[in-house]
């Protein structure tokens, strides 16, 4: 705790109670923004003495501290060049016609979404990408959303006039999670313009919004399965070069199994620069650990507005949330106080999609890593949200399926925000809290409730000790615990002081200030 400390000055403040008489005394007031705080998050983290810089090592020639470095500038070249690719879908103005095929009956029938949702969440989607509107949606029911065609002969030709007759349209959107290469060939040879699935919309839009390099190379990591699917369709029906046969420069290999080679290296490439970024990231959280900061992992359905929750309770401007889907990709860190003064660091997470793209999950996975080592989960609801219960359905679903351990799923603090939309709302859980975080309403008590659920997860304990003012025990307990109030006994020289303290803090106070 000794960096969150240091902003708070103790020793210039100790002096001032010392001169007191015997009168208690209020904590001193906290800075703006614990910034120290996040050094044992982002990448700063890595930075400065003992912190895995590049600078010369003491125990050891200067040419190894260059070796690294020139190890590491290639590790960067080879990273971005894994990151050029081409474009998922078409650059500037697309006028979309949405359709969503439904299962009326049997296995395939969904059964958690209604139509209307689906469709309504499918528009959000191309409203996220600039320049593409919806200029018509349609519901089509459909016996088989996975054959070859979606669709059976007579909706086929009814939605080929449909596309066909408007001259308006400029693409489709056909709301499926993945569409075979085949599929989509034949529907832009039938329609006309290009066809899209879910897979690849909510894909691009990862793209755009990825800002890290981490997440941008877990988004490349998921566009592979996309990349293999359209080779394999090209080994199905070699094109008139004879791609599926011919032997490049004698080697033996056809051009389709160079090609398959060569994605298979690029994913051992990818997979190799995540596990370095990886690691980084759990030597940050072994940092974290030890220095004791509670974690608070912030989660919830995309646009259910964690973001702006997180910029209410820390106060930082610099967080700027977006009404957008998927906004926030990379796991950021934000710290704050809780009613008490214990510093705390709150993880805004990626948010969560039905229906969320297989490849997508497992790409993501190791970021939300993070999660599973947080001291507590604050499920965020929408509670204007329509399908708001299908929603939180969807969350908890998802959160299972990263196995986090049973203590963290079942302590896990539901928020339902935005009711200063919803006049007169009160929460039928009787454990969750019913927030506004635009406009402040409800934040204390959800404070309340967070402090209490952290005591209790980290095991943290409010305890008055008595100090001697002459030894170094005050101090010491500024910098490894949270100080909350000093009652100064002058005539006895000693100080009995409130204080937060985890056990292992407790231990230590215990063995090197013995009674």
């Amino acid at each position: 705790m000794w960096a969150l400390r240091a902003s708070v000055r103790p020793g210039a403040w100790v002096s001032r109670v010392v001169r007191g008489r015997g009168a208690p005394r209020a904590a001193p007031p906290l800075p703006a923004f614990p910034h120290r705080a996040l050094a044992a998050f982002g990448p700063g983290g890595l930075k400065g003495p003992g912190g895995g810089g590049r600078g010369p090592r003491a125990d050891g020639p200067s040419s190894r501290a260059g070796e690294e470095e020139g190890l590491e500038d290639a590790e960067e070249e080879e990273e971005e060049e894994l990151l050029r690719r081409d474009p998922l879908l078409p650059a500037g103005t697309q006028r979309v016609c949405l359709i969503h095929p439904e299962v009326k009956r049997g296995p395939r029938k969904q059964q958690r979404t209604g139509a209307e949702w689906q469709v309504a969440e499918a528009e959000a989607l191309v409203h996220t990408l600039d320049g593409w509107s919806v200029v018509e949606s349609m519901v089509v029911p459909s016996k088989t959303p996975d054959g070859k065609l979606t669709f059976g002969k007579g909706t086929l030709e009814h939605l080929t006039e449909r596309v066909r007759g408007s001259p308006e349209i400029t693409a489709v959107f056909l709301n499926v999670e993945r569409l075979a290469t085949p599929t989509k060939k034949e529907l832009e040879a039938r329609w006309g313009v290009p066809v899209f699935d879910r897979f690849t919309v909510v894909l691009h839009i990862f793209r755009c919004n990825a800002r890290t390099k981490e997440a941008r190379l877990q988004v490349a990591l998921a566009e592979l399965p996309l990349l293999r699917s359209r080779l394999k369709s090209s080994t199905a029906r070699p094109d008139a070069q004879g791609w599926g046969s011919r032997y490049i420069m004698g080697s033996g290999e056809s051009f389709v199994q160079v090609q398959q080679r060569l994605l298979k290296e690029k994913e051992m490439k990818i997979r190799k620069a995540l596990e370095r970024l990886r690691q980084k990231r759990r030597l940050l959280g072994t940092r974290r650990r030890r220095q004791e900061f509670p974690v608070i992992a912030v989660v919830g359905y995309t646009n259910c507005g964690k973001t702006t929750l997180i910029k209410a309770l820390t106060g930082d401007d610099a967080v700027q949330p977006r009404d957008q889907l998927f906004a926030t990709l990379d796991v950021t860190a934000h710290a704050g106080w809780l009613p008490s003064r214990m510093a705390v660091i709150y993880m805004d997470t990626i948010g969560f999609l039905s229906q969320l793209p297989h490849s997508l999950i497992e790409s993501f996975s190791a970021t939300l890593e993070d999660v599973a080592h947080s001291d507590l989960i604050v499920h965020v609801r929408d509670v204007t949200h329509p399908e708001t219960e299908l929603q939180k359905a969807s969350v908890l679903s998802s959160l299972r399926g990263l196995r986090l351990p049973a203590p963290l799923l079942d302590s896990m603090l539901e928020v339902h925000n935005k009711t200063d939309l919803v006049p007169g709302y009160s929460p039928v859980e009787p454990q969750a809290v019913a927030v506004s975080a635009l406009r402040g309403h409800g934040l204390p008590e959800l404070k309340a409730r967070l402090e209490d659920a952290v005591l209790r997860a980290t095991g943290r304990q409010v305890l008055t000790l008595r100090v001697r003012l002459a030894g170094a025990q005050l101090s010491w307990l500024h910098q490894e615990a949270t100080v909350q109030a000093v009652d100064v006994i002058p005539e006895a020289g000693v100080a009995d002081v409130t204080v937060v303290i985890s056990k292992s803090a407790y231990g230590k106070f215990r063995k090197l200030f013995p009674e």
